[in-house]
C-alpha cells in the first residue's frame, strides 16, 4: 500500500509497486493495492482494504474488480490505525457480486430480507463530463444495463453539482475566489466538496500522527511528503465547517436518494495513470477523481464499484450509491445489474470492433453520405442518421460524416448524441466549424452554457464574420455574465 495510506496510486518507494494484472503498464490503485491486485489475480476470493478517501474504490476501478465502501460507521474500525475518523471506513473487494455480497453479510450482520428493486436510477450527468472515457463505454452501458436489469425503473438525468449548491449552504466557505469576477465553474460545489473534504482529511491526520512524523521524519514517497506536509500546517479555524459541510452533505444526499434511489456516476475520471508518470502530471487526475469520490466520502454514503468493460486496452468503472444505512439495498441491487452490465460492455464492444474491421470504402461512404444529405433535405432525419452511419462504417476517419450525423440528431432534439458526434469530429478536425456551432447548440439546449459559449467563440475564431456563432455569444452573455 502507499506510505500512510496517502494516495490513490498504489506506489510504494520502499516495498516496491504491485503489479496490475489486467493493465500491467499502468498504476494499480491505492491505497489498499495490495489487496485489489490479490483479487485480481485471483490469489484469494476477497481481501479486505481500508477507504479514507478512495482506497477501495479507486483500486477497484483500476484492477477492474467490484470494490465497496460501506456507509460510515456500518462496520467498525476499532482496532485500524485512523487516518481521519470522520471519513474511515473498512470495506472490500471481490471478483463477484455473490462473494461481495457473503462479505458483506458477515461484516455488516445483515439480516435477511427480499430484494426490493430501486425505484430511481439519478444519472449524475456533470460527474460523467468529468471522465475521459467515451460516452458509448461509461455512461450508455450503464443507462441500457439498468433498462433491461430493473421493471420500468424511472431514470433521472440531473446535475449533481447544482443540486448540491442549492441544498448545502455550506460549501460556499469552500469555493475558493473566482478571479475577476468570472462565473464559478460548472463543478464548483464538487470543487467546494472536495476541498472540504480535503481539509477534515488533513486535519484529522495531523492530529492521529503529528507527534510520530515529527519524532520519526519518516523517508515518504512523491507526492505523499507533500500531502502530509500541507496537514503538518493544517489549523483547526474552518474543520467545524467542514464538519458541518459533512452534516448537510449526509442529508441532503439521504433525501435525495431516500429508500429506494441509486445515484450512477463514474468510479474515477479515467483509465489508470501509466507506472511512473510524474506527480505532477497526475495533480488534474487526483483532483477530478476526487471531485466524484468526496461524494460519498462527505455524505458518509455506501458505494460500490462495477467493473463495465474496457477502453483502451485498461478497465472502466461505473458505481452506484445508496444513502447511508442502505449497505444491503446497494449490494443487492450490484448482484442484480453486475450481469447485464458486463454483457452490455461486451456488446458494445463487439459492435466497435465490428465497425472496425469493415473494408475502408471511401466511395462507397461519400454514396452514403449523400443519400443522407438527400434524407436530410426530405427531413426525414431518422433514415439521414442511418444513412450518415452507414459512411461512418466505410471511412470513420472523416469528420464530416459525424458532423452530419450531429445535425439530423439536433433536428430530433437528441441532444446527447448530438453533442457525441460533434465532439468525434473535432477530435477528427479541430478547424471544422460546423461541428463547433453544432456542439455548442446542442450543449446550450442541455444546459451547458459555459461549454457552449466556448464552442462558440471558437467558431469565431475560425470565422469571425459568422453571425450563427456571434449570436450564440451574445445570448449566452445574457445567461453566464449578466
Amino acid at each position: 500500500m502507499d506510505d500512510l495510506a496517502y494516495s490513490i496510486n498504489g506506489v510504494n518507494k520502499h516495498y516496491g509497486i504491485p503489479i496490475n494484472p489486467v493493465a500491467t503498464s499502468h498504476v494499480a490503485g491505492g491505497s489498499s493495492s495490495g489487496s485489489a491486485v490479490a483479487v485480481a489475480a485471483g490469489l484469494v476470493d476477497f481481501a479486505i482494504g481500508t477507504d479514507t478517501g478512495g482506497s477501495v474504490r479507486i483500486p477497484a476501478a483500476f484492477c477492474g474488480i467490484l470494490g465497496f465502501r460501506p456507509s460510515h460507521g456500518a462496520v467498525s474500525t476499532v482496532g485500524l490505525v485512523p487516518m481521519a475518523q470522520s471519513l474511515d471506513t473498512a470495506g472490500w473487494f471481490a471478483r463477484d457480486t455473490t462473494i461481495l455480497r457473503k462479505v458483506g453479510h458477515v461484516l455488516l450482520q445483515l439480516p435477511y430480507t427480499d430484494f426490493k428493486q430501486p425505484r430511481r436510477i439519478i444519472i449524475s450527468d456533470d460527474c460523467f463530463r468529468l471522465s475521459t472515457v467515451p460516452k458509448e463505454r461509461s455512461l450508455d452501458v450503464a443507462v441500457k444495463s439498468i433498462e433491461k436489469a430493473f421493471l420500468r425503473p424511472a431514470i433521472v438525468h440531473m446535475k449533481l453539482g447544482d443540486y448540491m449548491a442549492s441544498n448545502i449552504p455550506s460549501l460556499k466557505a469552500f469555493k475558493g475566489e473566482v478571479e475577476n469576477g468570472k462565473v464559478e465553474p460548472e463543478n464548483y460545489a464538487l470543487i467546494a466538496l472536495k476541498n472540504a473534504l480535503r481539509l477534515l482529511q488533513r486535519f484529522e491526520f495531523k492530529t492521529n500522527h503529528e507527534e510520530w512524523i515529527n519524532n520519526v521524519k519518516p523517508d515518504l514517497g512523491p507526492g505523499i511528503a507533500d500531502r502530509v506536509s500541507a496537514a503538518l500546517q493544517t489549523t483547526p479555524e474552518q474543520i467545524s465547517l467542514c464538519l458541518k459541510v459533512r452534516d448537510e452533505a449526509r442529508m441532503v444526499l439521504n433525501e435525495l436518494l431516500a429508500n429506494d434511489g441509486v445515484l450512477v456516476m463514474p468510479t474515477a475520471p479515467g483509465p489508470p495513470p501509466k507506472l511512473r508518470t510524474r506527480e505532477t502530471l497526475l495533480a488534474d487526475f487526483r483532483e477530478n477523481a476526487f471531485c466524484l469520490l468526496s461524494v460519498a466520502g462527505m455524505s458518509g454514503c455506501c458505494q460500490v464499484s462495477l467493473p463495465a468493460g474496457k477502453h483502451d486496452e485498461c478497465p472502466v468503472a461505473l458505481s452506484l450509491i445508496a444513502r447511508t444505512g442502505s449497505d444491503r439495498f446497494l449490494l443487492d441491487t450490484a448482484n442484480t445489474l453486475y450481469p447485464l452490465l458486463q454483457k452490455e460492455a461486451e456488446s458494445i464492444a463487439s459492435a466497435s470492433s465490428s465497425i472496425s474491421t469493415v473494408t475502408y470504402k471511401p466511395e462507397a461512404a461519400e454514396a452514403a453520405k449523400e443519400k443522407g444529405n438527400i434524407a436530410f433535405k426530405n427531413m426525414d432525419y431518422k433514415a439521414a442518421i442511418d444513412c450518415y452511419s452507414e459512411a461512418i462504417q466505410f471511412d470513420g476517419k472523416n469528420a464530416t460524416y459525424y458532423s452530419n450525423r450531429a445535425a439530423a440528431h439536433l433536428a430530433m432534439y437528441s441532444f446527447t448524441q448530438a453533442e457525441a458526434d460533434c465532439c468525434k469530429a473535432i477530435d477528427l478536425d479541430r478547424k471544422n466549424i460546423k461541428a463547433h456551432l453544432r456542439r455548442g447548440t446542442a450543449r446550450e439546449f442541455l444546459g451547458y452554457y459555459r461549454e457552449a459559449d466556448e464552442d462558440f467563440k471558437q467558431a469565431l475564431v475560425l470565422e469571425p464574420t459568422n453571425k450563427t456563432a456571434g449570436e450564440a455569444v451574445k445570448r449566452l452573455r445574457k445567461v453566464l455574465y449578466e
